[in-house]
């Protein structure tokens, strides 16, 4: 069995962050989302992978590199732009050749692997399976409507109006029989060979195509909240670690992970929070669920249940929230302006200025 992964979209719900980044690579707690899929699918038992890049695919090359970290062989397609996760699956038939595979796209994250759905797969073998998942804006996703007997009996891609709350999950099993499929469906009127349509079309000509509800964990990390969630989410697993310098006159409290050659001064640090290396905290509060990649400055500020990528600055701006900062960024205190009053006020007029 081997596994395709979709790393050709551009990101554009990440924007100006994936301007510059693949967003498969953007931080979850200091590591690229796409390396906790590639560790699922090592889990699953599965060795050769087949990666889908497309304009960023440098920067993914270099990062996953031939796939040995993982413990994966990786062959990587190249695809034009993307043009729907069938066409991906169609770009990618020479590497699939008529082995089942699974496919799971980079952005995707779910919590405790998939090992156990892929074994399911193997010893059942329907011709498809897909994964859903209820979730509270459908019209984002595609949605997929079950019978009675929680059979698949219609799918549709980002419908304005939904019938069904179960959408589907980025990871997805196929026999050879998909190829079939993705041959005889036309792009729909989003100019995209929509993987929903062929699995309609697999439903429709009555061969075994399955579906798993799933309960546990799992974010499509396209925009910031998203990513948010997922960071929090994995740093309530965190480990404390003190590798870097801590001095006295800094409070660490709970689940802080903080790497070699990092320095904490005068600060109060509150976990779950990890603070990568070379990075320098001074005078400065980091709150839960925060990760600070490397070579990062926080000074004489305020940060909570944000992101930070690296060599990022952030100094004197008082406090942050809910932020994603990207790369190379400076953040600080804009000048202090002159304060001063314009008025033009009719006769007999009353106003009252706060000094």
């Amino acid at each position: 069995m081997k596994a395709l992964v979709l790393a050709g979209d551009s990101g554009t719900r990440l924007r100006t962050i994936t301007h510059s980044r693949a967003k498969q690579l953007v931080p979850i707690a200091n590591r690229p989302v796409l390396f906790y899929g590639l560790e699922s699918i090592a889990e699953a038992g599965i060795e050769e992978v087949g990666i889908v890049v497309g304009q960023t695919a440098s920067e993914i090359e270099e990062v996953v590199g031939d796939g040995s970290a993982f413990g994966l062989r990786v062959t990587y397609i190249r695809q034009s732009e993307p043009l729907g996760l069938a066409h991906a699956v169609l770009v990618a038939r020479e590497f699939l050749g008529d082995d089942d595979f699974v496919m799971y796209l980079g952005d995707n994250f779910v919590i405790g692997g998939i090992a156990g759905l892929v074994e399911d797969f193997r010893r059942l073998r329907p011709e498809a399976h897909m994964l859903l998942t209820r979730v509270s804006d459908p019209s984002s996703f595609g949605v997929a409507e079950l019978d009675h007997g929680g059979n698949v009996v219609r799918l549709k891609e980002k419908p304005e109006h939904h019938r069904s709350d179960l959408a589907l999950v980025g990871v997805y099993m196929f026999t050879p029989a998909v190829h079939e499929a993705v041959d005889a469906i036309k792009p729909s009127s989003r100019g995209e060979l929509e993987i929903t349509d062929a699995l309609q079309w697999l439903i429709d000509q009555g061969r075994d195509v399955r579906s798993s509800v799933i309960d546990g964990y799992w974010k499509d990390t396209g925009n910031v909240s998203d990513m948010l969630e997922a960071n929090r989410v994995v740093l309530q697993s965190l480990e404390r670690r003190i590798d870097g310098e801590v001095d006295d006159t800094s409070q660490i409290t709970g689940r802080v992970h903080i790497d070699s050659g990092a320095q904490v001064r005068n600060s109060r640090i509150i976990g779950p929070v990890t603070i990568g290396a070379d990075t320098v905290i001074e005078d400065s509060y980091v709150g839960p669920f925060t990760s600070v990649d490397h070579s990062c400055v926080i000074h004489s500020s305020e940060i909570e249940f944000s992101i930070v990528l690296p060599e990022a600055s952030i100094q004197g701006v008082g406090r942050i929230e809910a932020s994603l900062i990207g790369r190379q960024v400076q953040v600080a205190p804009s000048p202090r302006a002159p304060s001063a009053h314009r008025l033009v006020l009719g006769d007999h007029s009353k106003v009252q200025i706060r000094p």
